[in-house]
């Protein structure tokens, strides 16, 4: 593990520790699927999430 940390220092990147969401926990899927509730409901959701897969489209 170290080599391969190592070479990839040597690539010009670096280790990042990210934290995410346990969706493992009750709560946290609770709190996730409120929130796509309330992304869904809000008026220009429609557009936006066009928008977002359009740009989304033009990467591949």
């Amino acid at each position: 593990m170290a080599d391969h940390r190592a070479r990839l220092r040597g690539e010009g990147l670096k280790p990042v520790q990210m934290w995410l969401p346990d969706t493992s926990n009750a709560e946290v899927r609770a709190e996730l699927a409120a929130v796509c509730h309330a992304i869904e409901a809000y008026p220009g959701a429609a557009d936006d999430a066009a928008f977002v897969y359009a740009l989304a489209e033009d990467d591949q």
